[in-house]
């Protein structure tokens, strides 16, 4: 396969990786544009790699309003009806493939400027087939072209294949083999090497769902956790976080789908486990008293043996809050008390009886023991928020934690933080930077779809459903870990979509690996 520089906004041919079990991976959603002399093997490349509804043709379009496929008289109303399609799938984010000539220059321009505007990819699929193979399919049509279009055909490809490279499409691909479709923000670098392992970044288990499939029930929850976090154990994974919520929150899943209450969780996973480090990602402050919640994570520090973590952020499900009778305070209010508890934490897990005085947290006499066996519990803020929750992790915490599925992103949120970490004299290595990646993850290409036909619901596209879920295999997530690494993150909390068991926990072993020094 020959690829060929492109003039990309995002993405950069040599960025796209190959996969082989299910071919070269292609940014998705994606407008796929054909481009080649008639004869040349567009339609039938199309027709092995992309569902039929996927595969936009003038040629099918053409016997809808003449003669057959081959009537030339109709396409104004042939390329006409692909346009009004084309706009259609592309404003639902739906991969299309345009099956045509693709040798004009303002269609392919157009054909760009549409796909940028919805936030698509756009990629040039190029078919630099001989002109001898070319003539030889030709003549074997029904209705062939003369040898003189054929031939204006293959001298206009020559000087197109010239110019692609330039057009400012996302990727060029000449001569293209299997493909298959990674969401864009997995496509972003080259295969982890063997020997450009980064050894720093480390992985923590994220659980949110505990319906663990058709067989669980309230007697199997306790056994299916106690198999799951000691598979995490056995991964390689370093800590297990739960999240602190009462009802299943929406991205999840459904309010009455079951939940468990954190804490008593982590209590009773401690036993279970010799190693992972255990906590919430996070814990809302308004959800406990700040003194019983020191008083809690200490126990779970004391029964662990040295384990626990505090996860801290100021909640945001206002719908919970009312369901279980706690107020729903302004943005202003649940920061300040963050601030304030990130401040009175550290007090009550030291020694003494001091007092702290705030607002929103008042504790007379901080008298909490036994201490727990950390000093301190290491404190992680949860949160984006660039104003204020990410200055209070810069000054009161030992790590911060938000959402990592945009690298762009993510490099913009370490830049923030690092200036925060300067404003307060706070060398930044001192902040460990986490980030929350839900994710779909595979051994092979071949696995990676039958998962997500599985999981998606009916009414989304599996493209769309990869993406929103990052879904990708094993060589892919180590890619972009390894970029998250690069950019500054110390450690990647993976919340596996539809997980139903240790299964999947195991699996994700392979990526971690990539990541343990020799």
């Amino acid at each position: 396969m020959t690829r060929v520089a492109s003039g990309a906004r995002d993405l950069r041919p040599d960025d796209i990786q190959g996969d082989v079990d299910g071919g070269q991976a292609l940014p998705s959603p994606a407008l796929v544009v054909l481009i080649g002399p008639s004869s040349a093997g567009k339609s039938t490349w199309a027709e092995a790699n992309f569902k039929p509804g996927e595969v936009l043709s003038t040629d099918d379009f053409r016997a809808y309003f003449g003669a057959g496929p081959e009537d030339q008289t109709v396409g104004t109303e042939a390329f006409a009806l692909l346009d009004d399609l084309l706009a259609a799938r592309l404003a639902k984010g739906l991969t299309t493939v345009v099956d045509t000539l693709g040798l004009d220059p303002k269609r392919r321009a157009a054909y760009i400027q549409l796909a940028h505007t919805n936030d698509v990819s756009c990629l040039a699929i190029g078919f630099d087939t001989t002109s001898a193979v070319c003539h030889e399919r030709n003549a074997d049509k029904q209705f062939p072209l003369t040898k003189a279009v054929l031939n204006r055909q293959l001298k206009q490809w020559r000087s197109t294949l010239d110019t692609l490279g330039d057009e400012g499409f996302d990727l060029v691909v000449v001569n293209p083999g299997p493909t298959r479709r990674v969401p864009k923000t997995l496509a972003i670098k080259p295969q982890l090497a063997p020997d450009d392992k980064p050894s720093t970044l480390a992985f923590d288990l994220v659980i949110s769902n505990f319906d663990f499939g058709p067989s669980s029930s309230a007697t199997t929850m306790a056994p299916t956790l106690t198999t799951m976090a000691q598979a995490a154990e056995e991964a390689g994974f370093r800590a297990l976080w739960l999240m602190d919520h009462f009802r299943q929150i929406p991205q999840v899943g459904r309010a009455w789908d079951p939940m468990l209450e954190p804490y008593t969780t982590l209590a009773y996973l401690a036993a279970a486990t010799e190693t992972l480090r255990l906590g919430t990602l996070v814990t809302n402050v308004e959800h406990r008293n700040v003194g019983l919640l020191a008083k809690i994570v200490a126990t779970l520090d004391i029964l662990s043996g040295g384990r626990a973590e505090c996860g801290l952020g100021a909640g945001w499900f206002s719908a919970e809050q009312e369901a279980f009778g706690y107020p729903v305070n302004s943005d202003r209010v649940r920061l300040d008390t963050l601030e304030e508890a990130a401040q009175a934490l550290p007090i009550l897990w030291g020694p003494g009886s001091k007092s702290f005085s705030g607002v929103h947290v008042n504790i007379p006499e901080a008298l909490a023991y036994p201490r727990p066996i950390q000093d301190p519990v290491p404190l992680l803020l949860g949160g984006g928020g660039e104003r204020r929750t990410l200055r209070i992790a810069a000054q009161h915490a030992s790590a911060c934690n938000f959402v990592g599925t945009d690298p762009t992103v993510v490099a913009h949120k370490i830049d923030v933080v690092r200036q925060h970490c300067a404003d307060v004299d706070r060398h930044p290595d001192d902040l460990v930077i986490t980030t929350l990646n839900p994710l779909i993850h595979a051994t092979s290409g071949r696995e990676l779809h039958s998962l997500i036909d599985s999981l998606r619901p009916a009414s989304r596209s599996a493209d769309a459903y990869a993406a929103a879920n990052q879904a990708a295999t094993t060589d892919e997530h180590a890619a972009r870990f390894q970029h998250l690494a690069e950019l500054g993150v110390g450690r990647v909390c993976v919340a596996l979509t539809g997980n139903s068991g240790p299964e999947r926990i195991e699996a994700f072993a392979d990526v971690i690996e990539r990541f343990q020094s020799s």
